[in-house]
């Protein structure tokens, strides 16, 4: 998809917004994040944004509707860091270069924000996401031993990957 379609528009996440939200968590990840988990995150005041086209003539029923939902994400600001805690791309708008607009559009709030490192989480199995970060220069950090639910049959568990990427702040 060229960037000339449609510009992308981060707006603020907003408990109205949760329906469509969890529609795409639910086929999105193994363990979706529930409406509390996103109620609690827009409660305590983490940066969560819808991301839906922009667009100058609403096409009411496509994917260039500024109604439908594209993606959305949860970002948690600390001191120093900007902890990445969740990113999604719908389904049917994946391998588009979707999440890494995305990716970049959060490193210029950190750099504005004076927030000189992303920080995040990626489960090793999910190599989409490992093999885009990695090429948006974030550099595996450490592990979180058993930080994500595998099977809950089984009870197991899978390490997390935990990444960082320095951010160059403006002048």
């Amino acid at each position: 998809m060229s960037e000339g379609i449609a510009e992308l528009s981060f707006l603020p996440m907003q408990t109205a917004d949760l329906d469509a939200v969890l529609a795409i968590e639910a086929v999105s990840h193994l363990h979706p994040w529930t409406k509390g988990n996103f109620s609690d995150s827009l409660a305590a005041g983490h940066w969560a944004y819808c991301i839906r086209p922009q667009v100058d003539q609403s096409i009411k029923g496509s994917y260039l509707d500024p109604a439908v939902l594209w993606a959305y994400c949860i970002l948690f600001p600390a001191v120093d860091e900007l902890h990445l805690l969740n990113i999604t791309v719908s389904p049917k708008l994946r391998k588009l270069g979707l999440a890494s607009r995305m990716m970049a559009a959060i490193e210029g709030v950190a750099a504005q924000q004076n927030m000189p490192r992303i920080i995040l989480e990626v489960r090793p199995s999910n190599i989409a996401a490992v093999t885009m970060y990695q090429k948006l220069g974030y550099e595996q950090i450490g592990i979180r031993k058993n930080y994500y639910p595998a099977d809950p049959q089984l009870g197991s568990r899978e390490d997390a990957l935990v990444m960082a990427k320095s951010i160059k702040l403006e002048t």
